[in-house]
């Protein structure tokens, strides 16, 4: 017979100091990566760090705009979609110079 029937680790599964979900990054993490590919989507690549940015600080505000929001999400979103929007009409005029004379 077993030892330790009853006695599992099924009741209390995790320690009171790990309480958190380890499928993926915390919404603080998601915020400040959200924040930098924001900045850094002024510089480099708008057109993809925007979407991310945008993304991540999205899931960092827990998908809704109900609550309490925290700043680095709130300014990854916003940066986000100014980048996305500069890097649209950045290309829009790149595409309607090449049209001209050769």
């Amino acid at each position: 017979m077993m030892a330790s029937f009853g006695q599992g680790t099924r009741r209390h599964p995790r320690t009171s100091g790990r309480t958190w979900s380890r499928s993926g990054p915390d919404r603080a993490t998601l915020g400040i990566i959200g924040a930098i590919c924001a900045v850094a989507g002024f510089f480099v690549l708008g057109i993809l760090l925007g979407p991310v940015a945008m993304v991540c600080g999205w899931l960092a505000m827990g998908r809704s705009w109900a609550g309490s929001r925290s700043v680095p999400a709130l300014i990854a979103l916003v940066l986000g979609a100014i980048d996305t929007l500069l890097a649209v009409v950045w290309l829009a005029g790149a595409g309607a110079m090449g049209t001209g004379m050769l």
